[in-house]
């Protein structure tokens, strides 16, 4: 049920990475534009040619879900440990497949990518306001890491 996106995959993805991008509209309409995509077909047919950013799908006779990852390395900083980690870029489910808990399949899948290549953790960003998603990354066992802050001018 869970594989790597295609090139025949991209048409659904373009319609969930709108209404993801409505849902950070709908929360922040000063940040996020309306009616618009994270990505664009071009690309996303060039990240499904990135191995460090694997893009995977729940596939149920129609793709239903995504998660967009990154993975990156930290080695020989001057302050940081070396360290590997997998950053979840994007995940959405679609919404009228929410409750079926494609989601969390998704989330374990990745979890388990990760560890199989060797990362040390997952990490993503949950904007401030979306209650949903934080909820079901703390059901996940995901816990903050770091904060980030603002003042609006």
């Amino acid at each position: 049920m869970i594989r790597k996106a295609e090139k025949r995959d991209i048409p659904t993805i373009i319609e969930l990475l709108h209404q993801v991008n409505m849902v950070h509209h709908v929360l922040r309409p000063d940040l996020f534009k309306p009616n618009t995509t994270k990505y664009d077909e071009q690309e996303l047919e060039a990240m499904l040619k990135n191995d460090r950013k694997p893009i995977f799908v729940f596939d149920n006779d129609a793709v239903l879900g995504y998660a967009f990852c990154m993975v990156t390395e930290v080695k020989d900083d001057k302050l940081l440990q070396d360290i590997k980690t997998l950053y979840i870029d994007d995940i959405c489910v679609d919404e009228k497949a929410r409750g079926q808990h494609v989601g969390k399949a998704l989330y374990e899948y990745v979890r388990d990518y990760a560890q199989s290549v060797g990362c040390n953790n997952v990490t993503l960003n949950v904007w401030d306001g979306n209650d949903a998603a934080l909820s079901f990354y703390r059901k996940m066992g995901m816990r903050v890491q770091k904060t980030t802050m603002e003042i609006v001018l």
